[in-house]
């Protein structure tokens, strides 16, 4: 929505709210895209233009139950020119976003804002069901039913089945989407459905707390890796049904939230899994991305060979967007990115530092590592996290950045969930005691028996 010029400012020049913001007022244009019926004010008393700006200073926490005031509230609510204008101002917020796998066939997400430690469960996502067209491509139906988006298993056991042949892959029952941040939504991109690989694409709109189809990926792929650079968004790897079992991806594709078109991206090499020394390694081993991070200003992608019950580091490739092409990662960077399990590594960037978190031997501890590019080494910053490792859980933790610090979201053994703060005290060198470690709890709530999928942060 754009702003515009109601009958009462046409006649008289618009009053600055502020000294500070006056510029912003002046340059915005006074016109308008969207039409509630019969034009009306959004606050009868007041320009329009002074109604945003007090709508754009009030909490988000408080935008749905606005929404029901009037028609003309919800349209500028949920209009682009209130969100713009939040932007100028600096007052966009910043909202951790996790899904959670309630049941094998259910999917649902929630989303914390941590300043009023107050929680909001999202609309459910769209039910669909896969289909082949004419050229045998994967599509999806938004009006059939997709009844495996939450069922997931972890991807070690995904690569038992394909090694061992333990299950066919008809019934495997495990969905392995990706989920992704761009242009201020959610993404839940692909995953498997009846043994194939979706290209199907879903984004949640916070503005309009919707869950929209968007355009496909280019191929379908399950247990991709996700991540935002440049305000578009990269999904790379995953891997397909071949006609021998599951193939392992060297593609990447991206996608630019302003056309709505994903683009190709050069495989990856996969350069240290091609210096095996015999054909039957090559063909028993195979290469998967097992992580991904933006980190200055290119994308971080570690490899692993995998063959039931080996897993093997082969370092990573970085893919510089400028140049359109992957390059070797360096050794200590690759080698010692940790593993949180077979097949997944986490890593977050907070304030231009990349972090890790390596879980220890036992189960209820795990240690926070920073990468020294100078160096090139991880460095423990922090010690001990208090974190509970349950086996059968598909991510038993999650580590992000909000609001600038790290932090940590786990389930507690009566099924609590907590999002916690590391606030590191006398901070002077590489390495942190425990002792000057402080563990804040930002939020908890009881999730029940669901367990941990996947999180995001929203700035909106």
């Amino acid at each position: 929505m754009g702003s515009y010029l109601s009958t009462a400012t046409s006649k008289t020049r618009s009053v600055d709210s502020d000294e500070v913001h006056g510029s912003v007022l002046n340059k915005r244009a006074k016109i308008t895209t969207y039409d509630c019926g019969s034009y009306s004010r959004i606050i009868p008393t007041l320009p329009d233009e002074l109604s945003f700006q007090i709508l754009a200073r009030l909490p988000r926490i408080y935008y749905l139950k606005m929404k029901m005031v009037s028609r003309t509230w919800k349209a500028a609510i949920t209009g682009s020119e209130l969100a713009q204008l939040r932007r100028e101002l600096g007052l966009t917020e910043e909202w951790l976003y996790i899904l959670t796998r309630v049941e094998a066939n259910k999917l649902e997400c929630y989303a914390l804002d941590p300043l009023f430690q107050k929680w909001q469960r999202l609309p459910s996502m769209p039910l669909f069901a896969n289909e082949a067209d004419s050229t045998g491509r994967t599509r999806c139906s938004a009006f059939q039913m997709w009844n495996v988006v939450g069922s997931s298993i972890r991807i070690a056991d995904f690569f038992r089945g394909w090694f061992c042949r333990r299950y066919g892959l008809d019934q495997m029952p495990f969905c392995g989407c990706s989920v992704g941040v761009a242009d201020g939504c959610l993404y839940v991109l692909g995953g498997f459905s009846k043994a194939v690989a979706l290209d199907c694409v879903w984004r949640y709109d916070p503005c309009h707390n919707l869950w929209q189809e968007v355009n496909p990926m280019i191929s379908g792929r399950a247990f991709s890796k996700a991540s935002l650079l440049e305000s578009k968004l990269y999904v790379v790897g995953g891997v397909s049904r071949g006609r021998n079992g599951l193939l392992p991806l060297r593609s990447g594709e991206v996608f630019d939230p302003k056309t709505g078109l994903w683009s190709e991206l050069p495989e990856m090499p996969f350069v240290k899994a091609q210096v095996l020394p015999t054909a039957f390694l090559a063909d028993v081993l195979k290469p998967i991305a097992t992580g991904m991070a933006s980190y200055n200003g290119k994308l971080y992608v570690p490899q692993s060979l995998y063959s039931w019950p080996f897993f093997f580091d082969i370092g990573g490739e970085i893919y510089d967007s400028e140049l359109n092409s992957w390059s070797t990662m360096p050794d200590g960077l690759g080698d010692g990115w940790p593993a949180r399990q077979a097949g997944t590594k986490l890593g977050v960037v907070v304030n231009d530092e990349l972090y890790t978190l390596e879980p220890s031997s036992s189960l209820d501890s795990g240690q926070i590592k920073r990468y020294d590019a100078e160096e090139d080494v991880w460095r423990t910053m922090v010690p001990h996290i208090p974190v509970h490792d349950f086996t059968d859980a598909e991510s038993p933790y999650l580590l992000t950045g909000l609001h600038g610090r790290l932090h940590v979201i786990t389930k507690e053994a009566n099924n609590n969930l907590q999002v916690i703060q590391a606030v590191l005290e006398n901070n002077t060198g590489n390495d942190v005691p425990e002792g000057n470690v402080l563990w804040n709890i930002v939020a908890s709530k009881n999730f029940g028996a669901a367990e941990l999928i996947s999180c995001q942060v929203l700035n909106v």
